[in-house]
This record gives C-alpha cells, structure tokens and sequence, in this order.
C-alpha cells in the first residue's frame, strides 16, 4: 500500500495550485509600435499578477522574452541580457486586460532613453466551458538561426486548449518555411524548445506534448534534414528526456506512485533513434527510508 506522507501531500497541493493559476492565465497578444518601430507582443499573466511576455521586432522576428508584474495596475516587464542584468523595462499604467489598445513606456536602465509605445490587442485567449476559438498563432519565444516559430492553438466548447500545429517561418520576410499539424497540450507559452537533440551540430526543435502524475512530461522532437532543409517528426519518445551535448547520450526519468518508484534509462543515438545503453529502476524501502534496485519489468 502506497503512503501517502506530508510531503507528498504538499507536493500535490502545489501542483494543483499551479494547474489552477495556469487556468486563470491571461494570455493576449497585441500588436503595434516602439517609436516607430513595429512590433509583435503576447503577454501571460497568472492570477497573483506574475508572468512572462515576448516581443518581436517585424523587421527582424527574433523573439525577445521578459519577466513582469502588475501591481496597483501598473505593468511592469523586465528586459535582461545573458548575465541577468536588467537592462530595460516596458511599462504600462492603468493596465485592463480587457481593453483594446495598450500604451506605455519602453525605457533604456543604462542610457534612461524612452520610447513610447502603442498597442492594439488582436485575440486573448479566454478559458471556460463556454470559450472557443480555432487556428489562433502564439509567437514563441525561442528561435533558429533565420527562422522564428508560431504555435497553432485552438479550443472547442467544453474542452481544454490544445496545440494544433506550429509555423516555421523566415525571419524579416515572414516566409512559410513549414507547417506542421500536432495534437498536444498548450503550456502557456513556452511550448518550443530546441536543441541538438540527435547530436549532428545542427540545431533542432521539440514542442511540449503532455504533462502526467509528478513532475513526468513528455515532448514530440523534431529533426532536421539538411537534404531537404525541413524537419521530420522522430521516434524519440520517453518521459522527461534530458540530451546531454558532451558526452551525446539521452536520459531520462520516470517518477511513479508519488515518487516511491523511480526508472532511470540511457540511450545512445543510431541513425536518428534512440538505443538503449543502460536501465535502472528503484523502490523506495520503508525499513531503510532509502531507494533499493529491483528488477525492471
């Protein structure tokens, strides 16, 4: 019989505190300008006022993420360079989610040059039984070398969000590169990510798939083929893959019955799929309060 202790029990508490705020997340995406500079900007903001934003220059389409806060109506994002020094910040007073247009200041921390900016909403996603919308394009805030990417999401009555598809486009042209059709789950808006996950030196791309007990999730990877200068969908599969550069092997992890079963795999990469090197699987033992091997099934 599994035992269920207090920290399990605070565990899953968090996690349905934090499947609740993702709920209540308002996710609106505006257009407009910095100056006169046109820009694409999405928001996602949890029920505490916290959360995250990207924004994109239209002549260069390379994605830009920040962190903000609304408080007392004020929304204030955070601009940081790869040390994690604040470098500028957007603000916007007397901030409705609600409303259609969105004004504020740009603002330079080294230089204290400002720049005004005006925005105009062009969809929010709303949440609800009673929500649906269909084939609505999220900017993502991670990228490739001349290529952005662009998730696909829709929703029906009485269901949840889903990812449907996702664009790969041509930086500053906007060009259609590919358009591939999915089935997953939305994650806010960090759906991408990517990597060298087949360990060839090019770069690649994985979209979130699904979330399961504990901290378990799942990705589909996409490779690319240099032949075609398209990506294909893999058969990499497993749960909670990490890819390790340097020594060119995959791991992963799967937590089972609140974290009292545990299997740990290695795999090797042959001809764009996984191998398996090595399997271990654990049991948490309550006479030692410690993990013990046991056989894998």
């Amino acid at each position: 019989m599994n035992v269920i202790t207090p920290k399990v029990t605070q565990k899953i508490l968090t996690a349905l505190l934090f499947l609740v705020s993702l709920d209540l997340a308002a996710q609106i995406s505006y257009t407009g300008f910095i100056d006169k500079y046109p820009i694409e900007f999405i928001t996602d903001l949890n029920s505490e006022g916290s959360g995250n934003a990207i924004y994109a220059y239209s002549n260069y389409d390379t994605p830009i993420e920040i962190k903000g806060i609304l408080k007392q109506k004020i929304l204030t994002f955070y601009e940081k360079d790869k040390t994690g020094k604040n470098t500028a910040k957007m603000t916007f007073e007397n901030f409705n989610p609600k409303s259609k247009k969105l004004e504020g200041v740009w603002t330079d921390l080294n230089t204290k040059k400002e720049l005004e900016i005006t925005l105009s909403k062009t969809f929010e996603v709303e949440y609800g039984d009673a929500a649906e919308w269909k084939n609505i394009e999220i900017l993502q805030p991670v990228s490739l070398k001349g290529k952005y990417f662009k998730l696909i999401i829709s929703k029906i009555k009485g269901g949840y969000a889903k990812v449907t598809g996702v664009k790969i486009l041509e930086k500053k042209t906007d060009k259609l590169i590919q358009q591939i059709a999915l089935e997953c789950e939305l994650w806010g808006l960090n759906n991408i990510n990517t990597g060298d996950y087949n360990f060839d030196g090019i770069e690649d791309f994985s979209v979130f798939e699904s979330s399961y007990a504990g901290p378990n999730t799942s990705r589909l990877y996409f490779l690319y083929n240099p032949k075609t200068g398209k990506y294909f969908e893999s058969s990499f599969s497993g749960t909670s893959l990490q890819f390790d550069s340097k020594t060119k092997r995959i791991e992963e992890r799967n937590q089972c019955c609140a974290g009292r079963s545990v299997t740990t795999a290695k795999y090797k990469v042959v001809n764009d799929k996984m191998v398996l090197i090595k399997q271990t699987c654990l049991e948490y033992d309550d006479k030692t309060g410690d993990y013990k091997k046991v056989k894998c099934d």
